[in-house]
């Protein structure tokens, strides 16, 4: 098949060309992002290929619907992005990457709580400048730490299986118990009792409109004093105003994000030429109790080869009259 895919960067190049030679498509790499006004540059394609911030919104699908496209490979687990409804009537087949190494995001959720903890980013830029002194570094011991994972699917599973072997106190949130994460000694409880109970609350659930701002003010006041907040899963899940009016008050202590709610004008691009116009994320990086990573969690080696070869696999099902297993 003819496959046009947006928001190609070299690696996205690199990893599904490789992953393409066991299947034969004709693969197109364009830098721009899909959104209506590039839709036309699908033209005469079977299928396209887009990621997590690429505009599959009603008049996108519509566009490409009338340039001839008929298969979608998301090469992404999430899908909040997409208007499946419209999709599905405009007769589109859908299909995405609902697993890939789960241990890539975990490692970097550890990252970055250890970071934070222990101003690993604070203390690296000192001795660069010649300062050594400790004023401000100090950290606490995570072991006995209760940490609250939102989300115990694979990826927190494997936050929880990090996170218990430096001897922290782990309880869960989810509609749907993990029997891996109890044999790790997740404690079960409602999110509420989460909140108030836990010094670390790390979020591994998919955004939905039950997860929306699943932290938002009421969800901060509720916390401990001092709480870390980190999000490696969808910006969505965070209100940023109400984190940040957490963090003016001391009521949040530390936030680690990978993702923002806003981040579709920012992340993977090199804006480092450019004045950033959203104030709001201006703000937070004022704060020297907060660090940002640009939606880069899921980006290793082992993922990257995970995400190209189902993503391949999905669209040489389409092309034999198939269901891949993955489809929306």
């Amino acid at each position: 098949m003819r496959v046009l895919v947006f928001s190609s960067h070299p690696h996205d190049e690199e990893y599904l060309t490789r992953a393409n030679a066991d299947h034969g498509h004709e693969l197109v790499f364009v830098e721009s992002r899909l959104r209506k006004s590039v839709a036309g540059l699908a033209n005469g394609f079977d299928a396209i290929c887009a990621f997590v911030n690429d505009d599959l919104s009603e008049p996108v699908l519509g566009a490409l619907h009338q340039h001839g496209v008929r298969y979608i490979a998301l090469r992404s687990a999430g899908f909040n992005h997409v208007d499946l409804d419209a999709a599905r009537a405009l007769g589109f087949t859908l299909a995405r990457v609902p697993a890939y190494s789960p241990h890539s995001v975990a490692e970097h959720t550890v990252a970055l709580i250890l970071a934070l903890n222990r101003k690993i980013y604070r203390s690296y830029n000192r001795v660069r400048d010649g300062n050594f002194a400790l004023d401000g570094l100090m950290g606490f011991d995570l072991y006995e730490r209760t940490v609250g994972i939102v989300g115990t699917g694979k990826i927190g599973e494997r936050v929880a299986a990090a996170l218990s072997g430096f001897g922290c106190k782990l309880l869960g949130y989810d509609p749907y118990p993990n029997p891996a994460a109890i044999d790790l000694g997740v404690e079960y409880v409602e999110l509420d009792e989460l909140f108030a109970r836990s010094d670390v609350v790390t979020l591994h659930t998919p955004l939905t409109p039950d997860t929306f701002h699943v932290i938002d003010a009421e969800a901060v006041a509720a916390m401990k004093d001092g709480v870390m907040i980190i999000n490696t899963s969808r910006g969505a899940l965070v209100d940023t105003v109400a984190v940040i009016d957490g963090l003016k008050s001391g009521k949040v202590g530390y936030l680690g994000l990978d993702v923002y709610e806003e981040e579709e004008e920012l992340f993977f691009e090199n804006l480092s030429d450019r004045v950033i116009t959203d104030d709001v994320f201006s703000r937070l990086l004022t704060f020297p109790n907060v660090m940002v990573t640009g939606h880069q969690a899921f980006f290793t080696q082992e993922a990257m080869t995970d995400i190209a070869e189902t993503t391949m696999a999905n669209l040489s099902a389409f092309e034999r009259g198939e269901a891949s297993g993955n489809e929306l």
